[in-house]
């Protein structure tokens, strides 16, 4: 698909559920409203001021790492629809260890909690790539079925060994504050902004990603396979293996996003951690067609709508439902103009012979 293609195609599909969106708000506005009061108190709910917009960058940084685990993973031809479970047991991970270290060096609490989140994400993600890749098991069945288990383990956990002994409700302890993701706001003048590092470290892992899809010898691989397992095969690579590494790459992702989101904004996790950024994730990659770099901008537009149906359903009255169907339009939309096809691998980057 040429470039011409690919921007028209990512704007009818950008344009077409906000259309629908828009239809959407009118129709549930109260008689009497400026007919685009629903549009513009959804975008000033996230751009209308410093504070609202950090908090729509907020919202995108868990999107940002499940968005980039889906798409890592489809690129590989691993249907990957458990970066929600991958992302819960990240976040169980680190709370785990953050919760538990005796240091005060941030560098060392940091690291540690985020590298437990990292190993728990590929965990997780490396079950069902072992399963699709020496039993045949699907990953579309057991990444589902794995994030029921993350969800309800978690749920347990809380309620038992894992339960906070100072406030008797069921959640975790706090991470010591050694292992707080630094905030811009530590870095600037920004009082009371909760954008963190986190933020940054995604979209250079975004740009790492790219660069390994389609400047390194590995990436044209795992590209390959995911196009054509079948010819990858007579070409002397290893699919099982490939299928078996991206699902626990793209595992280790997510867990990262979930490490994230406890080291830099919540602190500690509880039942529904998670309003389901793990599925709301393969609509951001969809709609990037499985580009990494462009999952940095689709991410931003589902923080956005999150933020904004906020405003939306406190001054005029919009249920939050009308956010997820503009999602899931996004989506019809993603698959209608086949924003889910990974694409042709070519010999950039080095391919083997």
């Amino acid at each position: 698909m040429g470039s011409s293609a690919s921007v028209k195609s990512l704007f009818l599909t950008l344009s077409i559920p906000l259309g629908v969106g828009i239809l959407i708000t009118l129709a549930l506005t109260p008689f009497g409203e400026t007919p685009l009061e629903g549009v513009t108190l959804l975008i000033k709910g996230a751009f209308g001021s410093w504070r609202k917009f950090s908090e729509t960058l907020v919202k995108t940084s868990p999107l940002l790492f499940t968005g980039l685990a889906v798409a890592l993973a489809f690129r590989c031809g691993a249907f990957n629809i458990g970066a929600e479970g991958q992302f819960l047991v990240g976040a169980l991970a680190g709370v785990a260890v953050g919760a538990h270290l005796g240091t005060d060096s941030r560098f060392f609490g940091v690291s540690m909690t985020l590298a437990a989140s990292i190993l728990g994400g590929a965990l997780w993600g490396g079950i069902a790539g072992t399963l699709r890749a020496w039993r045949g098991v699907p990953e579309v069945i057991s990444t589902i079925m794995l994030n029921f288990v993350a969800l309800y383990w978690i749920s347990a956990l809380i309620r038992g060994p894992l339960k906070n002994p100072t406030s008797g409700l069921p959640e975790s302890p706090e991470v010591v504050e050694a292992a707080y993701l630094p905030r811009l706001s530590d870095l600037g003048d920004f009082p009371g902004y909760r954008v963190h590092i986190g933020l940054i470290v995604g979209i250079l892992l975004a740009i790492a990603i790219w660069i390994l899809l389609s400047r390194t010898v590995l990436g044209f691989k795992m590209r390959a396979v995911g196009f054509n397992p079948e010819a990858a095969l007579f070409s002397g690579y290893r699919p099982k293996r490939i299928w078996a590494g991206s699902l626990a790459l793209s595992g280790a992702i997510a867990g990262l996003g979930g490490g994230v989101e406890v080291t830099g904004i919540t602190f500690r996790i509880w039942d529904d951690f998670s309003p389901g950024y793990g599925y709301t994730a393969i609509a951001v990659a969809l709609l990037a067609r499985l580009h990494p770099l462009a999952v940095i901008l689709t991410a931003f537009f589902f923080g956005m709508l999150d933020q904004g149906a906020g405003t939306l359903q406190r001054d005029l009255g919009v249920p939050l439902v009308v956010i997820y169907l503009v999602q899931g339009m996004v989506i019809l939309m993603a698959v209608a103009f086949g924003f889910h096809r990974p694409g042709e691998p070519t010999t950039e980057g080095g391919a083997e012979k």
